[in-house]
């Protein structure tokens, strides 16, 4: 399993990106703005080429009634709302997981400019985002783009990650529909936890 990013959602970037400085000791930097989907983010290297993405509404941006990613307008934050994978070959990882039993979602392509000018741009699986399936992570190709763990602030390091769901059965199904294992646990509600080492210790994100 290679984790490509774990997204932790706020309900202000800025305020979000505060109390991870608090928590951490290391502040993430500004990400950019994702046109036509009404959120921006912020980064954070994790090493071993992840990150950990900040994300919140941009309340610059219109809200056009569609459904916000990640569910940040159904879900309780600041907590983690998802997480990636990345892929080698996405269509050929995608048909896999279809024949096996799992929708990933439809291949979309999206792109931002960063705050240096470099457009980003990349590939990933887009399904319903239900709350209860957050856990699941989704396909990642970055293509020629570099990728942003590269440029992310370092100093943390995630150790491990692991997911709870009211149906730890249904989860193990889907990941292995994707070629991929995670420690899945019974809980009452789907959550993914993150532990992390930070200049200020050991700290857990859920």
């Amino acid at each position: 399993m290679t984790v490509d990013h774990v997204v932790y959602g706020v309900e202000d970037l800025e305020a979000g990106v505060d109390e991870l400085v608090e928590r951490l000791g290391v502040r993430p930097a500004a990400g950019g703005r994702h046109v036509g989907r009404g959120t921006h983010n912020a980064l954070l290297g994790l090493g071993g080429g992840a990150y950990l993405e900040v994300i919140a509404v941009d309340p610059e941006q219109t809200r056009t009634g569609a459904p916000l990613p990640f569910a940040l307008d159904r879900l309780r934050l600041p907590r983690l709302v998802g997480w990636a994978t990345r892929s080698a070959d996405i269509e050929r990882q995608r048909a896999a997981a279809l024949e096996h039993g799992h929708d990933p979602g439809e291949i979309q392509g999206m792109s931002r400019l960063r705050p240096d000018g470099v457009n980003l741009a990349w590939r990933l699986t887009r399904g319903a985002q239900a709350p209860d399936r957050l856990v699941v992570p989704f396909l990642i190709d970055w293509g020629a783009s570099p990728h942003p763990s590269e440029s992310a602030p370092a100093g943390v390091r995630l150790v491990a990650l692991r997911a709870e769901h009211p149906d730890p059965a249904s989860v193990r199904a889907d990941l292995a529909a994707l070629g991929l294992e995670l420690p899945v646990d019974e809980g009452p509600e789907a959550a993914l936890v993150a532990m992390l080492d930070s200049p200020r210790g050991r700290v857990v994100l859920r």
